[in-house]
């Protein structure tokens, strides 16, 4: 899967750029699987940080992954690109002049993005899957923003049955309180579930934390300096009882393996970034009136008032509801908000 030099003839390219991380590249997966549909006899090439490999491998829709990124989420400066230019270039990576300079740079025989004038413009209100999706059918590249489901992996789960606890997430606006999931690991236990805390890389001190509050010992622990594996983490979640997430890589996971979830939400709606319109998922957010799909930066320093709002009580009794012990307290979705609508439409 890695870039290699033209030797004689060869497909012809198809470039996407979408330099950005693991829930990002899950919310696309619909796009990706559309354009490897509607361009059989090209090579697909995928501009996406390299440590996604693996993930990007299980796709079953990228030929080549180029190692592509920058700090901070921003759009890459250049791409390594070492073959002659691509016959199509496709920028999932943003809606600014600069994902789109990038990908013009190399000199691509089309480039399909969001831009104003002759092409279709952002919706800021718009599912991340929907997003892409539009963007290609209003290219005639049809496009279905439900089509987002990986393969079972074929690794064998660490926990089986386990209830997986995230706590971490890339931003601090987006991380629930580690004392706040380690009562709810509590609840869980004493509910006679086996609960299992994961982390991601860097994260190793918080999700320790969580278990020593928990009371859980420290081999209940999944995950080094950094993280799990991505067979290992996939294997864990799709094999799971449920899991608990904030809005983060993990929980778009959860969606694309079709594994129970209850997802907490903080600065920005799930309307935006929340799993399917599927009883198996929960999304939690507690907004204020008139504050919109996106109140708040997701990439905040401080956990976002909306995300505070949500109790471990919030949370037990959502998952008590898909574990199928429904307290009357949860009945009707306990006034939290159901998940996203299915969108997705041209």
């Amino acid at each position: 899967m890695s870039p290699r030099p033209d030797a004689g003839r060869e497909r012809p390219r198809a470039l996407v750029l979408r330099a950005l991380g693991l829930g990002d590249l899950l919310t696309a997966v619909p796009a990706l699987r559309a354009l490897r549909r509607a361009l059989p006899g090209h090579e697909l090439v995928l501009a996406a940080p390299g440590w996604l490999a693996d993930a990007v491998r299980e796709l079953d829709a990228v030929d080549v992954l180029l190692p592509a990124g920058a700090a901070h989420r921003e759009v890459p400066d250049r791409l390594e690109w070492p073959w002659a230019p691509p016959r199509l270039a496709v920028d999932l990576h943003g809606n600014g002049p600069q994902s789109r300079a990038v990908l013009a740079r190399l000199a691509p025989g089309r480039l399909l993005a969001y831009a104003d004038g002759s092409a279709p413009r952002r919706r800021a209100d718009e599912h991340e899957r929907a997003r892409w999706c539009r963007l290609l059918t209003w290219y005639g590249i049809p496009a279905d923003a439900e089509d987002l489901l990986l393969p079972r992996p074929a690794a064998a789960s660490p926990a089986p049955g386990a209830v997986v606890l995230h706590p971490g997430a890339d931003a601090a606006s987006r991380r629930w309180p580690p004392e706040r999931f380690a009562a709810v690991a509590r609840q869980l236990r004493a509910r006679g579930e086996e609960v299992v805390v994961t982390c991601g890389p860097g994260e190793r001190k918080l999700a320790h934390g969580v278990a020593e509050a928990a009371g859980l010992p420290p081999a209940q622990v999944l995950g080094g300096p950094s993280g799990l594996p991505f067979s290992t983490l996939a294997a864990l979640v799709a094999g799971a009882r449920l899991v608990v997430v904030g809005d983060t890589g993990v929980a778009h996971l959860a969606s694309a393996l079709a594994a129970p979830s209850v997802v907490l939400f903080g600065p920005v709606s799930p309307a935006l970034w929340g799993p399917p319109a599927q009883p198996r998922h929960r999304p939690l957010w507690r907004p204020l009136p008139g504050d919109g799909v996106r109140p708040g930066d997701p990439h905040g320093t401080r956990p976002d008032p909306r995300l505070l709002r949500l109790s471990p009580q919030d949370v037990v009794d959502a998952c008590a509801a898909l574990l199928g012990e429904v307290p009357p307290s949860v009945r009707g979705a306990v006034s939290l908000v159901p998940a996203a609508p299915r969108q997705g439409a041209p």
